[in-house]
C-alpha cells in the first residue's frame, strides 16, 4: 500500500453517516473514541442523542470538524459544528445529493415512475434525432 492508501481515519472531530438504527441517514460527530470498536457520537444538530455507537454501523465521511477537543459536551460540538457549516458543505456535496436522489426515487410512485420513463424516451428520441441530422 502506498503512502496516501487511508484518508479518513476515526478522529475526534470526524463526521460520520450512520448506517442502521433509529438514526439512520443522519449525520453526527465523533466526540470521543471508546476502543478498537466504539465511539462516542454526538449530532445536537441532526437530532441524535450523545451515544457510544459502534464502527461497524458508521460511514466516515470526507468532513471534519476542526479544533473539537477530545471529550467534548453537546454544547462544544454544536458550537464547533455550526462554525464548520457542517450542514451546509454536507448538503452540497455530490454523496448527499445522491442519498437525496435515491430518497425521492424511493418515495415516488408508479405514476411518478411512469412519468419519469416517459421523459427518457422524449430525451432520448430528441438525442437521436439530433445525431442522425449532424
Amino acid at each position: 500500500m502506498g503512502a496516501q492508501s487511508f484518508k479518513r481515519y476515526v478522529e475526534t472531530g470526524r463526521v460520520v453517516l450512520i448506517n442502521d438504527g433509529p438514526n439512520q441517514g443522519k449525520l453526527a460527530v465523533v466526540a470521543e473514541i471508546i476502543d478498537h470498536n466504539r465511539a462516542i457520537i454526538d449530532g445536537p444538530q441532526t437530532g441524535v442523542e450523545r451515544q457510544a455507537f459502534p464502527y461497524k454501523h458508521l460511514t466516515l465521511t470526507p468532513l471534519v470538524v476542526k479544533g473539537l477537543p477530545r471529550g467534548a459536551g453537546s454544547a462544544a460540538v454544536k458550537k464547533y459544528f455550526e462554525k464548520e457549516n457542517i450542514l451546509e458543505r454536507w448538503a452540497s456535496s455530490a454523496w448527499a445529493k445522491k442519498l437525496a436522489a435515491v430518497k425521492t426515487r424511493r418515495a415516488g410512485s408508479d405514476f411518478d415512475r411512469f412519468q419519469v420513463a416517459q421523459l427518457k424516451k422524449q430525451r432520448r428520441h430528441i438525442l437521436v434525432a439530433k445525431k442522425a441530422s449532424a
